[in-house]
């Protein structure tokens, strides 16, 4: 019995722990104007590494993969044509931004 009820909680924090890894993934975007320089900039809770017309957060939390994290980077690198898995009514409210 207490075998079993040791191996639930085993598993019951497996599947915790398994969703707040999910939740962090990488996130790219495409810039309108390409930096000069390779880039380090820190926007909506990841680290993006900026180089030509692309940015990369190899780790992001999931709210960084949002319209107001799209706006939190156009802030900080100019415009966007891509963002991590945004559909083209949300690029576009966080394209509004740059303007």
């Amino acid at each position: 019995m207490k075998f079993q009820v040791l191996a639930a909680a085993a598993a019951l924090s497996l599947a915790f722990a398994g969703v707040s890894v999910a939740a962090d993934g990488k996130v790219v975007a495409t810039l309108k104007t390409p930096v000069a320089n390779k880039t380090k900039v820190v926007a909506a809770g990841a680290v993006f590494y900026c180089e030509g017309d692309t940015c990369v957060a190899p780790v992001a939390p999931s709210r960084t993969n949002t319209t107001k994290g799209c706006k939190a980077l156009t802030k900080e690198v100019g415009a966007l044509t891509a963002f991590g898995s945004l559909e083209s009514d949300d690029l576009a409210k966080c394209v509004a931004v740059a303007s």
